[in-house]
């Protein structure tokens, strides 16, 4: 049995650092990768004093200053990956990099990378030490790459990988641009309409002393409440949302809200397809660069961005660690992987081709996923312009309704 000192980050991005005893380096990547962590450094130490000394080194992380843009941490990947595949050697590439670096935050991190690469760290661990840039899956990869001799595959892999990644997410926030826009023009027209409005025909109203509909009392209580308490309804909705942020921060509430979204219809379908998306493309990313499936899945789960799906993942891990076959332990998963996911899988598997065909799948499904998002925006649409008609058109309503009846009030 050997001593071998750790640094691993858990799923959530913190970092922990120990010793423990296995008999090989792969059995102790595996001791920790049962505890839920991702081993970013594995040491062997000839005694426990000195493995606890080198985890306490590794843990301490050089202090980031600024803020680096996911652009231009995509272009350093690329740019990286272009001069290693040119043969230029590591060091000299980082420092080609820090050079060129595009404002002073991007130069000060691509010096300390350069400066721990230069003085023997792993390119693995250098990134691990800003997780802000460089998340997870990110150095998993990385890391991958340095231990099969492809980190320059890999590297072009994660650039290519993060491009699309982009693209997705900017055709979600597209997708949602023109109802969030809806949204607020109808907040505007109700506030207007509750505080300017409505209190001019209260006025004439009460001249007649008469008995207003009830619908046209229920408007004026409203604007009464906005005009005279906005101030502390304002404040209660800001404390709601972030007591509801704060809940959607801990375990139990993040689940279930995602399991909330996830049982919303054409939501759920959406939030599924482009968690199964990302999870084959990173696989098919891994495999394609000869990870172990096992390690492979075990970062393309960390891909997936949504822990209840993840979940499904953690047991089909299992099953495959205990032999099963890939597809037959995806199948127990149907809220992710639906059946003719599991059977081009399957067949994959059988031909040897199971790299590109998850990457083939993802750009098909990455399609479906766009079409799904054009049908999402095209049902949310005229539901905000029907709920906003609704309600001015209820406020304009209950403000005439006394007019209609203006003769009986006179009399």
């Amino acid at each position: 049995m050997s001593v071998y000192s750790y640094v691993a980050m858990s799923k959530d991005g913190r970092r922990s650092s120990g010793t423990l005893t296995a008999e090989t380096r792969a059995a102790a990547v595996a001791q920790i990768g049962r505890q839920g962590l991702h081993a970013i450094r594995m040491d062997e130490a000839r005694d426990e004093a000195l493995a606890a000394k080198r985890a306490a080194a590794a843990q301490t992380a050089t202090p980031q200053t600024g803020r680096i843009s996911k652009r231009a941490v995509e272009s350093f990947t690329r740019e990286l990956a272009n001069l290693l595949a040119a043969g230029i050697p590591l060091s000299r590439a980082l420092a080609l990099l820090r050079r060129e670096a595009s404002s002073a935050s991007a130069k000060q991190l691509w010096s300390n990378i350069h400066d721990d690469v230069v003085g023997g760290t792993p390119l693995a661990d250098a990134l691990a030490k800003f997780p802000r840039s460089f998340s997870t899956v990110y150095v998993a990869m990385v890391q991958a790459g340095e231990a099969g001799g492809f980190l320059d595959t890999v590297l072009g892999q994660i650039a290519d990988f993060r491009a699309r990644e982009q693209d997705l997410k900017g055709k979600v926030k597209m997708a949602m641009v023109y109802p969030l826009i809806l949204a607020i023009v109808a907040t505007g027209a109700l506030i207007f309409l509750l505080t300017f409005f409505i209190p001019r025909f209260q006025g004439i109203f009460e001249q007649f002393h008469g008995n207003l509909p009830a619908l046209t009392l229920v408007i004026i209580g409203a604007s009464t409440l906005i005009r005279s308490y906005g101030l502390w309804v304002l404040a209660a909705v800001v404390v709601v949302f972030i007591l509801v942020r704060r809940l959607a921060g801990t375990e139990a509430g993040r689940r279930r809200l995602e399991s909330t979204m996830l049982s919303t219809p054409l939501l759920g379908r959406v939030i599924s397809h482009f968690a199964l998306v990302r999870f084959a493309r990173m696989l098919g990313t891994l495999v394609g660069a000869g990870v172990p499936l096992v390690a492979s899945l075990r970062v393309a789960r960390e891909a997936i961005g949504n822990q209840t799906l993840a979940d499904t993942v953690s047991h089909a891990i299992e099953e495959v660690q205990r032999g099963q076959s890939l597809s037959k332990s995806l199948s127990e998963s149907a809220r992710l992987f639906p059946p003719s996911v599991v059977e081009m899988v399957a067949v994959a598997e059988e031909t040897g081709r199971l790299d590109k065909e998850l990457l083939r799948m993802a750009t098909s499904y990455e399609t479906d996923l766009d079409r799904q998002l054009r049908m999402l925006v095209a049902v949310a649409e005229p539901l905000m312009l029907f709920i906003m008609a609704g309600l001015i058109g209820t406020i304009v309503i209950g403000a005439l309704l006394p007019v209609l009846n203006l003769g009986d009030l006179i009399h």
